[in-house]
């Protein structure tokens, strides 16, 4: 039985989709700009000193509470933040905020952002793909990029993983960023993510990219990795 399942890509769990039983057909763009993917994750806030996951339950609620009162005149710490991020489909190269909400208006301003950071390294986006949240459903983000002369795709319903570039890119950033080591406090977590996004994008070794950073495929789209 083995045998016949390995025979039709069948004998393993993670090539398939779970829901049909399918396999999963991988794909990737030809050059960069064609497929951008685009999604937000969100992340509970630290509170100064550190959460109960770093100092222990007592001592954090401690700081939790420490940290509302002294900040209810202005901006609360204790809350959630939101990681915008922008993979491209080719190369990997990614580009992420911190944001306080994931409202209509912030995503288009992080995407304008986000835009003009490919346009710097010579990438013309020409698509994006997002999931069916209520920023990228409305209509004021998809004339954003109609402006742009880029065309909006949102992926099929309780279907992430045709969205998964920026999927997998999002359990990288947890993994290596936002659950690296404890941090003391939101701030500290927020000011970590710019060397993990120069590590990512111009030295961490990518698999699909033949253990090459994403920006050797941005400066050479036709190379043959090995």
């Amino acid at each position: 039985m083995h045998r016949i399942l390995a025979r039709h890509g069948l004998n393993r769990l993670a090539w398939l989709d779970r829901p049909t039983g399918e396999p999963i057909r991988r794909y990737e763009r030809e050059r960069p700009g064609e497929l951008v993917h685009v999604d937000i994750k969100k992340l509970g806030n630290i509170p100064d000193g550190g959460g109960w996951r770093t100092v222990g339950r007592s001592a954090g609620a401690r700081n939790r509470q420490a940290t509302t009162n002294l900040r209810k005149s202005s901006k609360p710490v204790i809350g959630y933040s939101f990681v915008h991020s922008a993979v491209d489909d080719h190369s990997r190269l990614a580009y992420s905020e911190i944001l306080p909400d994931e409202r209509q208006h912030t995503a288009i301003a992080f995407w304008t952002r986000a835009h003009a950071f490919f346009t710097a390294l010579g990438i013309t986006v020409e698509r994006v793909l997002t999931d069916n949240g209520s920023c990228y459903k409305s209509k004021l983000f998809t004339r954003a990029l109609t402006a742009a002369g880029i065309a909006h795709q949102h992926i099929r319903p309780y279907r992430p993983q045709t969205n998964g570039k920026v999927e997998r890119f999002n359990r990288t950033l947890l993994e290596e960023w936002a659950y690296l080591r404890p941090y003391t406090s939101t701030t500290e977590r927020t000011a970590a993510l710019a060397d993990f996004l120069h590590t990512y994008n111009h030295h961490r070794a990518h698999t699909a990219l033949g253990g090459q950073p994403p920006i050797t495929r941005v400066n050479n789209p036709a190379g043959q990795y090995t």
